[in-house]
């Protein structure tokens, strides 16, 4: 995947612009103070960092990039020929909460090139990024506190081909839906999981009318695990959007074949959207 495609022009131009006024805001640094990193053509240099990346900037077309995982990116010369110590481009990185430069100096020896690079903390810059209201680790760190708290809904279930499946918790926070489910397989047969699909669609469904059914994509499912033998717990995160309330919010579970059973849970968007924000104590972890 091309790096400078991987994110629209209006997200790109925001992270850029306030990466831009932060750097001539705070302490100013030149490209002799970056930290280096020696690259050569016939090596790929994989660079990761510890969370999402946002936005890759090459400031020349001297080095190629990629963006094969959300969290890495990867650069090599695109040609050789270069003198040792010469510098062929800085590399800017921006993540959800931090950005990192590196200067890319090419070496004529292939074993002086680096091949992984590992985004260290010492490195990192802290960046507010207006484009991102969460990020996805105090997500993940919300998610996992709810996944943990007790269930506060015992009377929405739903039962099919000895499966049960329940509503454990819907919590919110700033801009996002925790949704906390649980499936349990009272056969002897393994659930193999081949999707779990979120849905939105009208509440009353009659055969005249033609049934609007939007798919939604999580921000986060926590538990990505492909198969449960009794029980099943998982908490999946949904960005606030603004529907009518006549909607129906519907988690469905599917099996892979050869038994290919498929369960889900109806739920008023409604009542998802008057759903509880954290407590303090789910809050501040205390």
């Amino acid at each position: 995947m091309n790096i400078f495609n991987y994110f629209n022009i209006g997200r790109k131009a925001v992270a850029l612009a306030a990466f831009l006024f932060t750097t001539s805001t705070f302490a100013q640094k030149t490209c002799m103070d970056v930290e280096k990193v020696t690259v050569n053509e016939n090596v790929t240099t994989v660079i990761t960092a510890s969370e999402p990346i946002q936005v890759v900037d090459i400031s020349t077309d001297k080095v190629a990039g990629a963006n094969p995982l959300e969290n890495v990116v990867t650069v090599k010369p695109k040609q050789g020929g270069y003198k040792d110590g010469e510098v062929l481009a800085i590399v800017t990185v921006i993540t959800e909460r931090y950005r990192v430069q590196y200067s890319l100096v090419y070496t004529t020896h292939i074993d002086e090139a680096v091949s992984d690079k590992e985004v260290e903390l010492i490195e990192r810059n802290a960046f507010h990024n207006p484009a991102i209201s969460m990020s996805t680790t105090d997500m993940v760190g919300y998610a996992m506190k709810v996944w943990n708290s007790p269930a506060h809904y015992r009377n929405v279930s739903t039962r099919k081909d000895k499966l049960k499946m329940r509503l454990n918790n819907i919590y919110v926070v700033g801009d996002y839906f925790f949704i906390d489910f649980s499936v349990e397989n009272k056969t002897n047969l393994q659930f193999d999981i081949d999707e779990l699909r979120v849905k939105l669609q009208d509440k009353k469904i009659e055969k005249s009318t033609n049934v609007q059914t939007i798919e939604l994509r999580p921000a986060l499912v926590l538990d990505r695990s492909t198969s449960f033998k009794k029980g099943y717990r998982n908490v999946v995160v949904l960005k606030k959007m603004t529907f009518p309330n006549d909607k129906v919010l519907t988690l469905e579970l599917s099996e892979k074949q050869i038994s290919g059973r498929t369960i889900s849970l109806d739920l008023d968007y409604e009542d998802v959207l008057s759903a509880d924000s954290f407590n303090s104590i789910l809050l501040t972890g205390k």
